[in-house]
């Protein structure tokens, strides 16, 4: 197996969109660029809305556009038990702690950053989810990265993002904690998303220092908006892909990377075309 491993992990509360297929090719090129292994995973955790018939949906576009796994589907729903162990060993370092603050007092905090108030005790309050401290007698955090496409990036955790939930107060653990213990487990040594999430990268790089877990590489790709300048996703009501025209669909999300469009519509070719335009622009040689 390849030193480079990469994933595509989509949370079923819909069919894949336009915006979705960008950050699943991206990140299938990607690997097969670097002779790497690509994998699907399936980020079902939250029960309350991930449903069954959007993952095979999903699953059925990915192959329907010839983005076929390399490894076994993995299913965050089968993974709570990691995610226990990961919670314990925050707690036992002092770095995870009971919060009983409800959502009504997060809106009505001034700058919508949680101020730490049961960092130190719950002072009557019943527990309701679990958090991680950005500062627990420590100075600010700054973390600091590098983006293959967007460069040097560097945020301040604890003024600008605050101690985030690990559990939420219903149950399902929180996205933060989940992603960062599948791909250490998984050995994910390359993250290619799309840029809405860039903003997550620090919390979950927090969250492997914390861990002892290893950084992966991190690519974010350009997003896909919507005719009122809302970023398209499932929220605002993106209409899922019409694989009924697979090369057509590659192609527009192609032109969202900035790629010119392979001559073909044979799907194998179209994809072994792009590998290798994806290739020259990141200047990867062939091992």
């Amino acid at each position: 197996m390849s030193h480079y491993i990469g994933r595509f992990a989509p949370s079923p509360t819909g069919p894949l969109h336009a915006g979705s297929l960008v950050a699943a090719l991206a990140s299938w090129l990607d690997a097969k660029a670097h002779q790497g292994t690509w994998f699907i995973r399936i980020e079902d955790v939250d029960y309350i809305r991930c449903k069954t018939e959007f993952t095979e949906i999903i699953l059925s576009q990915l192959l329907t556009l010839g983005l076929h796994s390399d490894l076994p589907i993995c299913y965050q729903s089968q993974r709570s038990k990691a995610y226990q162990n990961a919670l314990d060993c925050l707690i036992q370092q002092g770095w995870a702690y009971p919060c009983g603050c409800t959502r009504k007092f997060m809106q009505n905090t001034p700058t919508g950053i949680y101020p730490g108030t049961c960092r130190h005790g719950l002072n009557g309050l019943l527990a309701r989810n679990w958090r991680v401290s950005t500062g627990l007698n420590h100075k600010p955090i700054a973390i600091q990265w590098d983006d293959r496409n967007l460069g040097a990036q560097t945020q301040n955790i604890t003024q600008e993002v605050g101690d985030f939930v690990l559990r939420r107060a219903d149950g399902p653990w929180a996205y933060q904690l989940a992603v960062v213990v599948d791909d250490a487990a998984q050995g994910v040594t390359h993250i290619v998303r799309g840029e809405d999430l860039a903003d997550n990268t620090s919390r979950q790089w927090h969250l492997q220092n914390l861990l002892g877990f290893p950084h992966p590489e991190y690519l974010h790709t350009p997003l896909v908006w919507a005719e009122d300048g809302q970023k398209l996703s499932k929220q605002t009501g993106a209409k899922p892909l019409d694989i009924t025209q697979p090369i057509a669909c590659l192609n527009a999300a192609i032109d969202v990377l900035n790629l010119p469009q392979p001559s073909t519509e044979h799907i194998p070719t179209w994809l072994h075309q792009a590998t290798g335009i994806w290739a020259e622009k990141f200047k990867l040689k062939p091992r």
